[in-house]
């Protein structure tokens, strides 16, 4: 979702209303709100929503074409933002990139927003699907394509399965989040199981 206000050209009349970020991010804390409140995701009706915003159904109908849309958006401005890799090697990309699931992880177990959504999500498949679509698989194919990366620059054996190797790397970080809702997530977990992997993985020289 851009949240960038469009504006008329230049000697053209304008056409409608202009786009507001306020009003976007009204509708989404809207949202967020009547889920902090405890309301289903199943049972908020755009026509609720709208009146916890403050907007007309018309407003939110012209920035998302449906609920599921919307919902996504609402998960998306309730997460951490994507890390930004500093693409110096194979090993500090993949740690930044699993710190940051280790920071959702976090931020998971201390807002309610996450938690509920999260759970909510499982028994709406459309909601899911479109969540998974937008949000799950782009950080999925960042990480296989680093793998990728790493295998032509020499950091990483050709005969390595980049999409199992994905898994492995990823696997403890959302076990300890989702299914150890114990365990630990200490710092310098993310170093731990990038070494620990990438150190039987590396090319051997002859």
């Amino acid at each position: 979702m851009s949240l960038t206000e469009s504006r008329p050209q230049q000697g053209c009349p304008a056409r409608g209303r202009p786009r507001s970020e306020a009003v976007e991010r009204a509708i989404i804390e809207g949202v967020m709100k009547l889920i902090e409140d405890g309301a289903p995701l199943a049972d908020l009706s755009i026509e609720r929503i709208a009146r916890t915003a403050g907007v007309g159904k018309a407003t939110i109908y012209r920035r998302w074409s449906n609920k599921e849309d919307l919902f996504v958006d609402v998960m998306r401005a309730a997460e951490p933002e994507d890390p930004e890799l500093p693409g110096t090697s194979l090993r500090d990309d993949l740690v930044v990139l699993l710190e940051s699931l280790r920071q959702r992880g976090l931020a998971s177990r201390s807002s309610a927003l996450l938690r509920n959504v999260h759970g909510q999500m499982k028994s709406s498949p459309r909601i899911w699907a479109a969540y998974h679509a937008t949000v799950i698989a782009p950080r999925r194919r960042l990480g296989v394509d680093l793998l990728r990366r790493g295998q032509l620059n020499g950091e990483l054996r050709q005969d390595v399965d980049v999409d199992l190797m994905n898994d492995i790397l990823v696997g403890p970080m959302l076990v300890r989040s989702v299914l150890r809702p114990d365990a630990a997530l200490e710092e310098g977990l993310a170093e731990q199981i990038v070494d620990t992997v990438l150190k039987g993985l590396r090319p051997v020289s002859s």
